[in-house]
């Protein structure tokens, strides 16, 4: 029982930590044109898959916003709807890695910080166990 509820519980986190960093791979993704299958198929080439009913919501959101353009055109005798990042997305992109980059500094401090005092805790153990 506990388990089941720390899985559903890690996936309901898991979820939201992917959720904004989707946005920023969908926009960084878009700084060349996409259709929705080849935009699908970059990302999940590059380690981050994401289903249909996830990617096709956002395009929208994201170009109501203002930060994607898009156009249908007709390719392989088939219509498909182009994307692009918009001139604000591009500026809203920037920022947005600013700030990326920023949390992953802090996060690796953090990160990094810990894992030095568990292994200053672990060698201090090791020592006192060779002196009994």
């Amino acid at each position: 029982m506990v388990s089941m509820i720390q899985n559903e519980l890690f996936d309901s986190l898991r979820l939201e930590l992917r959720r904004g960093c989707l946005i920023l791979a969908v926009l960084a993704q878009l700084r060349v044109e996409h259709y929705g299958y080849t935009l699908r198929k970059a990302l999940a080439d590059q380690g981050l898959a994401i289903e249909e009913s996830t990617l096709y919501p956002l395009l929208r959101r994201l170009e109501t916003q203002g930060l994607l353009t898009s156009e249908w055109r007709e390719e392989e005798k088939r219509n498909k709807r182009f994307y692009r990042l918009s001139a604000e997305g591009a500026a809203i992109l920037e920022q947005l890695l600013a700030e990326w980059n920023g949390i992953n500094d802090s996060l690796h401090k953090i990160l990094e910080d810990k894992k030095d005092k568990k292994d200053k805790e672990d060698k201090e153990d090791k020592k006192e166990t060779k002196e009994r």
